[in-house]
């Protein structure tokens, strides 16, 4: 075998600096659309009102904007398309308090490298207007044997800039911009948002050779106004929104869409500190946010503003200027997203319909969702086949709007559940957990029935419309299919979907914040005092418990940060993670979830760890029923007292009747409250992010009990 002949190494050179301003000018300039948004925002910092930009050719063949700013010094314009050449930067700390669009001077000198460059430009002390060509930098004749001095030439106050044959001298960019339509299209964008951002600037965009323009806003107009120009009707579905984060360093105002309104497609239009920027991350809460209100596959409208503390801001961070970074990245994401769920929550304006009315003699148009086709059978009888019922999985009721007390914010829910014990918890802990029921209710059947065969379970309840709940002590509903009727046990149901939720959101979990910290060793004796006796077998509680929060104590960093479970030194339980935005699990259950962490959990390997801790979670916090069994026997122990002193009953009677009829009140509030979760967050949730596994499919939790046309093959008999 010959061996490979070694080649000798190639020299290193510096390259020409023509290659490396068209390089660096390439990365700036990546299309048409990128070299007008750097225009537009070199007109906005020069004061202008008014701004026309006019193309040919998706920009390719010509790019001009005039403004009426206030211009270019002729002095000036012999460097004005050098590199880093700038007015509005003097050393790297102005970065710290930028205020302008433009800072670091590669604009102009980016697009000279790449086309051929006209400025004509007058200031308002100037007798008349200059007019200078570029190329790569530098000032060149307009036409060969002619001086490259700026010419005086007439012109009003104010610039216009014209770029020509755009990536003449970049062949392999130019091919890949072939497509003059959609290159306007993106002009036209960047149009629109500075436009909307900027009430007070008049804006227009035209094709050369047209006679109307594409984008026509004015000077006088507002943003709710310039939103109205360039998207239409969208205006009377929007909210204004505004809010101040002190503590954050950051104000944001802006326009969304309610809850009734949709689109095909998200239009999200950002803005840190004036400049448009784009953000995945906000973009992704947004829409998580309205994932609740819209039907699937449908997005909302956007505008946003944020004003933030300029030292807080690194706006040196793309070429493009397209993105930013800032401090608390992540807090200041979640307050916005915070903010509009709020927002959507306080909105209560309804939404019009337009109606049509028939002319005389005119056919009605069949509007109703179900159809109904007619044969014959073989006996000459007439049949009606439905195939259709008037319902859609995408509706929501009013009742999703009225949100019952302490559903809206978790927080309120688990500091309410220990509201009753703050006098005197550690006696009182057993009295708060009396109800607690962790097993987990099963689907029972008193007779046969024909077994059901779910082609897609994941399919069914993406696509389900809920009907109600069974019974109050039941964990089981009723959901329609099309034209079928299903029951289903949501709590089987949830235990799974929490466990998808917590691979899901793994180490992105918000936190629910307990009133006060609950001493785990305490949880866990009564746990086991609960479930089981101590024999010789077995070690005392309090050393299986002791056990267990030494376990819980030395992982509680990983559980911190994966988890967003909260465990102190002191081995007292702070917080756990806030699994969907609105519920918090049933605190009844909470010592029987602790001690299962101690002899359910695999400590010892990574993968059976967040496996079986996962599986753990899902039980937890799948709804229960609320029960009242332990109040019922208070009340029982205070008639037994009560008898005992005949001669306090006239005076207890008063007193334990209102005290009844409170317990009822509040009984009934806890009833609304966990129907309105089950309804309005368990279910929708199980529409949008469940995948139904197929254990569930096959273990009977899933049972159809009636198929329209069946029932009216019933009522014709």
């Amino acid at each position: 075998m010959e061996s490979k002949k070694l080649t000798a190494p190639r020299p290193i050179k510096k390259l020409d600096e023509s290659v490396v301003n068209r390089i660096a000018a390439g990365e700036i300039i990546q299309r048409p659309s990128n070299a007008l948004k750097e225009l537009i925002e070199n007109s906005l910092d020069a004061g202008a009102t008014n701004i026309q930009v006019l193309i040919k050719e998706g920009g390719l063949k010509l790019l001009q904007i005039l403004d009426n700013g206030h211009g270019i010094r002729r002095e000036d314009m012999v460097i004005v398309c050098e590199r880093f050449t700038t007015s509005k930067l003097r050393n790297f700390e102005d970065l710290m308090h930028i205020g302008t669009y433009g800072f670091r001077g590669e604009a102009l000198a980016s697009i000279s490298h790449v086309a051929h460059l006209t400025i004509t430009t007058k200031t308002a002390d100037s007798n008349c207007a200059y007019r200078a060509c570029y190329s790569d930098g530098k000032l060149v004749p307009p036409k060969p044997g002619a001086a490259a001095e700026p010419k005086a030439c007439a012109g009003n106050i104010g610039t216009q800039i014209t770029a020509e044959d755009l990536f003449y001298n970049v062949p392999t960019r130019r091919k890949a911009l072939k497509n003059p339509t959609e290159e306007y299209a993106r002009i036209l964008d960047v149009v629109n948002r500075y436009a909307i951002h900027n009430a007070g600037v008049g804006f227009s965009c035209k094709k050369q050779g047209s006679t109307q323009a594409d984008v026509n806003t004015l000077s006088t107009a507002s943003t709710l106004d310039n939103i109205r120009q360039i998207y239409g009707s969208t205006t009377s579905e929007l909210l204004e929104f505004g809010k101040i984060f002190r503590k954050l360093e950051f104000r944001v105002n802006g326009y969304i869409s309610n809850p009734n309104y949709n689109l095909k497609k998200m239009v999200f239009l950002l803005f840190i500190n004036h400049r448009a920027v784009e953000s995945s991350l906000l973009k992704k809460t947004i829409e998580s946010v309205y994932a609740t209100y819209l039907p699937k596959n449908t997005h909302p409208f956007v505008y946003l503003s944020l004003e933030i503390n300029p030292e807080n801001v690194d706006v040196n961070v793309h070429p493009t200027k397209r993105e930013v970074r800032f401090l608390n990245e992540e807090e200041i994401i979640t307050a916005v997203g915070d903010a509009i769920q709020e927002r959507l929550v306080g909105a209560n304006s309804s939404r019009v319909f337009l109606t049509q009315t028939l002319l005389p003699g005119a056919k009605p148009i069949e509007t109703n969702t179900y159809e109904a086709e007619s044969s014959i059978k073989k006996s000459g009888t007439k049949v009606l086949t439905y195939k259709h019922v008037r319902t859609d999985s995408r509706a929501q009721t009013l009742d999703r709007f009225c949100v019952p007390d302490d559903v809206s914010n978790p927080f309120n829910a688990v500091s309410q559940s220990n509201a009753d014990n703050e006098s005197d918890t550690s006696h009182n802990f057993h009295d708060s957990i009396e109800g607690g029921n962790a097993v987990s209710s099963s689907l029972k059947r008193k007779r046969d029935r024909n077994e059901v065969r779910l082609t897609s379970l994941t399919e069914l309840l993406s696509n389900h419309t809920m009907v109600g709940c069974v019974d109050d002590s039941l964990t089981l509903a009723l959901i329609q299919h099309q034209t079928k009727l299903y029951m289903i046990n949501y709590n089987v149901l949830s235990e799974e979907l929490f466990y998808q939720l917590t691979l899901q959101e793994f180490s992105n979990f918000g936190f629910i914040q307990l009133s006060s910290p609950a001493p785990i060793y305490d949880m866990i004796t009564y746990a086991l005092e609960s479930s089981i006796q101590e024999t010789e077998n077995l070690r005392p509680n309090h050393e299986i418990a002791l056990i267990i929060v030494n376990k819980l104590v030395s992982r509680r960093q990983m559980l911190l940060e994966y988890f967003s479970m909260t465990v102190n030194e002191q081995g007292e339980l702070v917080t756990l993670p806030l699994m969907l935005k609105g519920y918090a699990p049933n605190l009844n259950k909470l010592p029987t979830f602790l001690l299962r962490l101690g002899t359910e959990v695999e400590w010892d390997t990574e993968i059976g760890c967040f496996e079986t801790l996962s599986r753990e979670f899902g039980l937890f916090y799948a709804p229960e029923p609320p029960d009242f069994s332990f109040q019922d026997a208070d009340d029982d122990l205070m008639d037994i007292d009560t008898n005992n002193e005949l001669a306090d009953i006239n005076s207890n009677a008063k007193k334990q009747e209102k005290d009844s009829v409170l317990t009822k009140q509040r009984q009934k509030a806890e009833i609304a409250k966990y129907r309105w979760q089950i309804e309005h967050l368990i279910f929708p949730t199980l529409k949008g992010q469940f995948i139904a596994p197929k254990s569930i499919a096959e273990s009977g939790h899933i049972l159809q009990i009636a198929n329209l046309p069946d029932l009216y093959r019933i009522f014709e008999r």
